[in-house]
């Protein structure tokens, strides 16, 4: 699915900067201020048109270029992912793997853990008390 949103995104920046060449033909041939508004007729100038066709073929293959490197360094998940009630596990195809281990892998993303207010408290709040206790008595 990747691989062909990449396809799709690429074609239309190509059809963008085929258009804007064709605008530039179609106003050197038609003369579109001329035609459209009304302005002063200009005469034809190949050489100018050719020099603008040149700078935006060459600023549209650096822009596909980039925008191609570029997505091929974005790592997406998508679609369903069966995750465990309990432990949080993903699986994939026949196999449960941690749930950081598979997002780790399939994404730029990296890990830190540490421990939310009620975890601190459920798992640790005795040994706390205690700490501030013995703290407070000294």
């Amino acid at each position: 699915m990747k691989n062909n949103l990449q396809k799709i995104i690429l074609g239309y920046e190509a059809a963008g900067f085929a258009i804007v060449m064709l605008i530039i033909w179609l106003d050197e041939l038609v003369d579109i201020p001329y035609f459209f508004f009304g302005a002063r007729k200009t005469p034809i100038n190949w050489q100018e048109s050719l020099f603008e066709s040149t700078c935006i073929f060459m600023l549209g293959i650096f822009v596909l270029n980039m925008t191609n490197r570029t997505l091929k360094k974005i790592k997406h998940l998508e679609g369903f992912l069966p995750v465990c009630s309990f432990c949080k596990k993903i699986r994939v195809e026949k196999e449960w793997i941690q749930l950081e281990k598979y997002i780790t892998e399939h994404s730029e993303a990296v890990f830190s853990h540490s421990l939310c207010p009620e975890c601190t408290e459920e798992y640790y709040g005795d040994i706390l008390r205690q700490a501030k206790e013995m703290k407070e008595k000294k």
